[in-house]
C-alpha cells in the first residue's frame, strides 16, 4: 500500500545466490526491495516520517554494533522461503529497540513474532518452494556484514531508499 515504510538490512552478499529466485518468486524484488533482513515492516507511516524520525533512528541503530552474519541453510513458513541468519540475536535486538521507541509499530502489525529471515520465494506451494531450495544450496554458505539499516517506502508502484543509519 502506497505511503507503507519498513526498516531493512540490506544484503548484498546474497545477490548472487539469490536474486535469479526472487526476481521469479519474491515480489519485493520486482518491487525494487534488494536482499534483506527485516527490522520492522510496516513501520510508521510515510507521512509520519520526517527529520525527527530519522534523527532517532539514527540513534537508536548508532547504539548497536555492526555484525557479521552466516547465512548457511533454508527454512519455510507456510508458502515462503528464506534463509535464516546466524546469528540472529542482532537483528532481534534492533527489532527490539525500534519496538521500544514506537510501540505502535509492532513487526507485521503484530499478527507474527519477528523471525529474522532473508525472503527468497514467497506464494508458492511446496514442490515449487522444493527446486527452489534445491537451486539455492550450492550458493551456501555465504557470510555477510551488517553496517546500516535502511528506511525505504512504498510510493504505489515500488520501494524507494529512504535513508541509511550507520551501526556503530
Amino acid at each position: 500500500m502506497a505511503g507503507q515504510t519498513a526498516l531493512v538490512v540490506p544484503v548484498p552478499e546474497a545477490e548472487a545466490v539469490v536474486r535469479p529466485w526472487r526476481d521469479r518468486f519474491d515480489p519485493a524484488a520486482r518491487a525494487g526491495v534488494p536482499a534483506h533482513v527485516t527490522v520492522v515492516f510496516p513501520f510508521l507511516p510515510a507521512s509520519l516520517v520526517d527529520a525527527g524520525t530519522c534523527a532517532a533512528l539514527d540513534e537508536i541503530f548508532g547504539q548497536h554494533r555492526s555484525f557479521e552474519v552466516r547465512f548457511e541453510k533454508s527454512g519455510r513458513f507456510p508458502g515462503v522461503l528464506y534463509l535464516a541468519p546466524t546469528p540472529d540475536a542482532p537483528f532481534r535486538g534492533l527489532t527490539d529497540a525500534v519496538v521500544e521507541r514506537w510501540p505502535e509499530a509492532p513487526p507485521y502489525g503484530g499478527k507474527y513474532d519477528p523471525h529474522p529471515h532473508l525472503t527468497v520465494a514467497q506464494g508458492q506451494d511446496e514442490a515449487v518452494l522444493d527446486v527452489i531450495e534445491a537451486g539455492l544450496r550450492p550458493g551456501l554458505p555465504f557470510t555477510a556484514r551488517v553496517p546500516t539499516v535502511d528506511l525505504v517506502a512504498y510510493d504505489g508502484t515500488g520501494w524507494l531508499h529512504r535513508a541509511s543509519f550507520a551501526l556503530r
